[in-house]
């Protein structure tokens, strides 16, 4: 997965390079940096002292000696003074000239902690818009696996605004229900259910949404029935006019998984997987139902990951990064591989 938010202690993370949030001496102190200097060493220190210190915003690179990285990478966050010094254009800054800094060394990998939301007191909640607002952009343009990693759900904050707001849409929505039907017939029931065609035994089906909202004919749905989730994955890459690589990037897959995809024309994704091309080709809910189908899974209303994704298809936000964001807050799978 492109972009992974993970609980773990950032010393003992498996990637390329880990990122130190540091000060300016870069000789280490209290938090991240302390237990990262601990972790990797006195070497670390001595190299450290070389390196002259590190402006604000900026990234300077050293071994990672006893950590699991190869690399740290050490930037020096802002502190906070109310948002009205520079902060969030600094705190840009680390993320941007960090994933420089990796690009320019070929790394695979690199794991940030949430930078400047400990003692230098960035309200974590924008502190988290930022560095997924950061390494959303730069994934979009480049092959890179990206770690975010937070100690526990304490460091970790979603907006209140957005969180009471997916909360009250999870309240709304939320009901206890049987399994969905997995059925042979699953398909056919769910066009008969759509355009409220009637189906003897079966108890009664919701009122047609208005015409206006449907994005796709019954004979569209019927002439693509035989389709398997690879070919109308392609299908509607095609029709979006997208590039296998703006549509594998902007679902958080893997190359490699999507090359598997669309050589296997009877591939069967994981769930988290089929919704991440659904956000990314910017599916409405009718349509995202129809490819989920294809993949032999449905959304429910029992389901608060399922209401996640359909919160934000009906606010039409289609940004995988913001979405799993909002999934983690909620102790839910994220999206992609």
């Amino acid at each position: 997965m492109p972009l992974e938010i993970i609980r773990n202690d950032i010393t003992k993370v498996h990637a390329d390079a880990i990122v130190n949030a540091a000060n300016t001496s870069l000789l280490g102190g209290g938090g991240v940096d302390g237990a990262i200097h601990r972790a990797a060493g006195s070497q670390l220190l001595a190299e450290c002292r070389a390196l002259g210190g590190c402006e604000i915003g900026q990234a300077k690179i050293t071994k990672g000696y006893k950590l699991p990285a190869k690399y740290i990478i050490h930037t020096v966050g802002p502190v906070w003074h109310g948002g009205n010094d520079n902060e969030e254009k600094l705190l840009a800054d680390c993320y941007k000239n960090s994933l420089a800094l990796a690009k320019k060394h070929n790394l695979e990998s690199i794991a940030f902690p949430l930078i400047s939301s400990g003692a230098f007191g960035y309200p974590k909640d924008r502190a988290l818009k930022t560095a997924i607002s950061i390494i959303g952009d730069f994934l979009l343009s480049n092959d890179m696996t990206v770690y975010l990693v937070v100690f526990d759900k304490a460091a970790f904050a979603l907006s209140e605004k957005l969180f009471s707001s997916i909360t009250q849409y999870i309240d709304d929505k939320y009901i206890e229900e049987h399994p969905v039907d997995r059925s042979n017939r699953l398909e056919e029931r769910h066009i008969l259910k759509e355009y409220c065609i009637e189906e003897p035994m079966l108890s009664p089906i919701r009122e047609p949404e208005p015409a206006a909202k449907r994005k796709r004919s019954l004979d569209d749905v019927v002439k693509h029935m035989d389709e398997t989730f690879s070919q109308m994955l392609l299908r509607l890459i095609d029709e979006k006019g997208m590039t296998d690589a703006e549509t594998y990037k902007k679902a958080n897959i893997d190359r490699k998984l999507f090359s598997k995809i669309r050589n296997d024309i009877n591939y069967k994704p994981s769930k988290p997987t089929a919704i991440a091309f659904a956000i990314a080709l910017r599916l409405n809910l009718d349509e995202t139902k129809d490819l989920l189908l294809k993949a032999g899974f449905a959304l429910s209303h029992s389901s608060k990951f399922d209401i996640i994704i359909q919160y934000f298809i009906d606010e039409e936000n289609y940004n995988i990064f913001e979405i799993n964001e909002a999934l983690f807050a909620f102790d839910q799978n994220l999206l992609g591989v």
